[in-house]
């Protein structure tokens, strides 16, 4: 009797138990269903090559479907064989998979949710559309039977371009979660190594910093106080078992203090299985600037600057400049009265402001801006424009907001002054503090200024000289990596900049 007693009683507790898992017999079966399919994508994201091999199959697929609906809409078909058709599609997929191979379409490690790659994307396959056409249009002269599309091709890569950009950044998102439990070995833990922690701290980075060195008297230690990853010892363990722990290796001490046994296993670790960074090339790859800390006098010799040796951008640029500047000129000349206008109404004359800035290889030249603050004594004039800064008018702060005060600036553009893009031009008066207080800082005159430029886009308006060291750190980056795919980020940018009133 007891024990039937207590079975009803055992019977009555499992009641709800047992009605939760009946209830729920489909929905575990299903969640595990998306949870095994989730475990196979992210296991096949996990593959070095996988990435790769996702991007080339969906160029060639959406590139096929959206060339046969761009052709079946504009009811083109100006092939008359299969087999032309055939040549057509190999010649233009080979065109798009280069150019985005060159942009680092396939690459894995390439960020692909950045502005960066997306001013990369769009020129590659811009590029491609016109390599293409030239191509198709060359093999049209010989084969009278083809007839080739301006439409379909135009509408095709109009298609194409945010297509593919849109499903790389899907797929970026998954391949970073799929590495989001590996960490950066970090190899040092002397001064260098904690400022490199620090800045690391501050970024926008999120995964985990494990720190390893020689010295067995920093093994055991905090890199940077209380909280900071402790230091540990072995690399030459951590160096054998590398797997699939770690997403790369930060160089953050000499070389000279590495064996040559460890350094021949980094050389064998960047080829073969993670890639190794220097501190230098983290910040260039990362952060898109350079430290002050790794820059020396004999910086600008080294291998790779466009600017050490006469490159053809350099006259395209300038062009380019020209040509963009009159055009410029021209479409705002009822933009340029209208402003002159509402500065006269508001503070009188004169209209457009006046000032020395320092060019190219140090040449100074007067730079003409409209002017957006009321007068005063420019001896007893604060050098920087703060946040709030009473001496700007109201007229003033809206064009500042929408950059519309630096429009004067094209006719410094189109003489030559300066260029469209570029570092900021600095008035003389801080360029000669910044030199004797601001190391290497005259080497960002080893390019023209410009209007607007890597810094401008990149870092808040200067109210210090803190705030100037900073702004270097970007404009050694541009004089680095000189170049049309950096200027068209910077172009990119300066719109959003307009385009969202983010301007001061």
């Amino acid at each position: 009797m007891g024990n039937s007693k207590e079975s009803q009683m055992i019977a009555r507790e499992m009641l709800p138990f047992r009605e939760a898992s009946s209830a729920a017999v489909a929905e575990p079966r299903t969640a595990a269903g998306h949870v095994r399919r989730a475990g196979l994508w992210s296991h096949f994201l996990s593959y070095e090559w996988s990435s790769a091999l996702l991007y080339l199959f969906l160029d060639v697929v959406s590139w096929l479907a959206i060339y046969r609906v761009a052709g079946w809409l504009r009811y083109d078909a100006f092939y008359a064989t299969p087999f032309q058709f055939f040549i057509i599609e190999l010649i233009q997929l080979g065109v798009i998979v280069m150019a985005l191979y060159f942009v680092g379409g396939y690459d894995r490690t390439v960020e692909k949710l950045t502005l960066g790659y997306t001013a990369e994307h769009i020129l590659a396959v811009t590029a491609a559309g016109v390599v293409s056409a030239m191509l198709i249009y060359s093999a049209a002269t010989f084969d009278q039977t083809m007839k080739p599309s301006r439409g379909v091709l135009l509408l095709s890569f109009a298609i194409f371009l945010p297509v593919s950009l849109a499903y790389r950044r899907w797929i970026r998102q998954y391949v970073v979660a799929s590495s989001a439990g590996r960490s950066f070995l970090v190899i040092g833990g002397g001064a260098t190594a904690v400022r490199f922690y620090e800045a690391y701290s501050k970024s926008s980075n999120g995964q985990p910093l494990e720190f390893v060195d020689v010295n067995e008297e920093r093994v055991g230690q905090p890199i940077a106080g209380q909280g900071s990853p402790i230091v540990q010892g072995d690399l030459a363990a951590k160096l054998k078992n590398l797997g699939k722990r770690y997403s790369g290796i930060i160089l953050a001490a000499k070389a000279s203090s590495l064996s040559t046994q460890l350094l021949e296993r980094l050389v064998h670790a960047q080829f073969q299985e993670t890639r190794v960074y220097t501190l230098e090339s983290f910040y260039e790859t990362e952060w898109r600037y350079l430290p002050l800390g790794i820059i020396d006098p004999f910086w600008p010799l080294q291998s790779g600057f466009q600017l050490a040796r006469t490159s053809p951008y350099h006259y395209l640029k300038r062009l380019f400049d020209v040509v963009a500047s009159s055009i410029a000129l021209i479409i705002c000349a009822p933009l340029f009265v209208l402003v002159a206008m509402l500065i006269w109404i508001q503070d009188g004359s004169p209209v457009f402001f006046r000032q020395e800035r320092v060019g190219r290889d140090g040449r100074r030249f007067i730079l003409f801006k409209f002017r957006t603050m009321r007068h005063s004594d420019e001896a007893d004039e604060d050098i920087y424009t703060r946040k709030g800064d009473r001496r700007v008018t109201s007229v003033g702060r809206w064009l500042r907001k929408l950059r519309l005060d630096e429009l004067p600036q094209l006719w410094n553009a189109l003489k030559g002054d300066i260029s469209l893009i570029g570092p900021r031009p600095e008035w003389s008066k801080c360029a000669e503090r910044y030199e004797q207080t601001i190391p290497f800082y005259h080497f960002r005159h080893l390019v023209k200024p410009g209007i607007t430029g890597w810094a401008q886009v990149n870092y808040p308006y200067g109210e210090s000289n803190e705030d100037a060291v900073e702004k270097l750190k970007y404009d050694l980056y541009y004089i680095r990596h000189y170049s049309l795919k950096l200027d068209a980020m910077i172009v990119l940018k300066t719109l959003y900049t307009m385009l969202f009133g983010k301007g001061r």
